[in-house]
């Protein structure tokens, strides 16, 4: 089942990002307008706004929490180039802990690394760089030393950590579009002995890539990682006997018929939930035999759409998020 909850944001303009916390009873936004927002579950259903605060003096692009073991704690990247850490006080009230400057052009991604690795913060940015930050001492979060730089020799747009591997693995993406032969999604694993990032493979994606994610593991021979760009892509990740990463696409989905701006799972990792220029939001999920089909269509006003004939279902029934529409919607599957 299916349930939709209009988020009334009230953000001056353009919404980028929506980013639930761990246990997806908050929310965060940013937009254009240079704010982030921090929503509320409350017992009713209803969200609610507890907090609004000026991060950049540009566009916010991302925004994301970190594991909640760490205390309230949300990171945005902005147009300004910079990195901004915010921590909620026990009284409620959002401060303004770090403020990283940490590239030469926008930063277009930020991202907190799974919990077993400390709390760390990878961002990526158009001057070529992934740049991995590490807070020494939890308990003081305004000082944030360079732990790692990896030069990616082409602009970025995206990055995903896998959940749970160790060494940590990084999934990078580009929407470069001056070389339209090269390969757009790259992966990354940490060598604890040079303590440097070393590229293990590559995915022939042509197209410029908006979006990326690991899927969650839940006992799978393999990993899955969505990728939003031209259509949806599903690539699947296995390790040989010797180590050896090997990617294989599994799956291509055109039925957006635009640009896919962005991607996101489930927390089983069994259903994929993507949005694009065409308006709509799209779940997917794969069936016994691993073929994976589109199961749920949402239009920008909300509603139900069938997959097949198109048809819209009268009424509130489906819930979602997406950051191409002016106006949040919190996705319950």
């Amino acid at each position: 089942m299916v349930l939709v909850t209009p988020i009334d944001a009230d953000h001056a303009d353009l919404i980028h990002d929506v980013a639930f916390d761990f246990y997806g009873r908050r929310l965060a936004t940013c937009s254009s307008d240079q704010n982030v927002k921090i929503f509320d579950l409350q017992a009713d259903g209803n969200w609610r706004c507890s907090a609004i605060f000026k991060t950049h003096s540009g566009s916010v692009w991302k925004v994301t929490w970190a594991h909640p073991e760490f205390g309230q704690v949300v990171a945005t990247c902005s147009h300004d180039r910079t990195a901004a850490i915010w921590e909620e006080s026990p009284n409620g009230k959002w401060s303004r802990k770090a403020n990283i400057v940490c590239a030469q052009a926008t930063l277009k991604d930020i991202k907190f690394a799974p919990k077993h690795l400390g709390l760390q913060l990878a961002t990526c940015s158009e001057d070529s760089r992934v740049r991995i930050y590490e807070a020494p001492d939890v308990m003081n979060l305004s000082t944030w030393p360079l732990q790692g730089d990896i030069d990616c020799k082409m602009p970025l747009s995206c990055l995903t950590w896998h959940s749970n591997a160790n060494p940590p693995l990084l999934a990078i993406g580009s929407d470069d579009t001056t070389n339209n032969s090269s390969a757009k999604v790259h992966f990354y694993e940490y060598n604890e002995g040079t303590r440097t990032w070393t590229r293990l493979d590559s995915v022939c994606v042509t197209d410029p890539v908006h979006d990326m994610a690991f899927a969650p593991n839940m006992g799978r021979s393999f990993d899955l990682v969505g990728i939003a760009s031209k259509d949806v892509k599903l690539i699947s990740v296995t390790r040989s006997s010797s180590g050896q990463m090997e990617t294989r696409m599994i799956g291509e989905f055109s039925e957006h018929n635009n640009h896919v701006w962005r991607i996101s799972w489930n927390i089983f990792g069994t259903v994929l939930a993507t949005s694009g220029n065409d308006g709509y939001v799209r779940l997917w999920k794969s069936n016994y035999a691993q073929q994976w089909k589109c199961i749920v269509t949402v239009n920008g006003s909300g509603q139900q759409v069938d997959t097949e004939s198109g048809f819209v279902h009268a009424g509130n029934s489906i819930a979602y998020s997406n950051a191409a529409l002016s106006k949040p919607v919190s996705l319950q599957y």
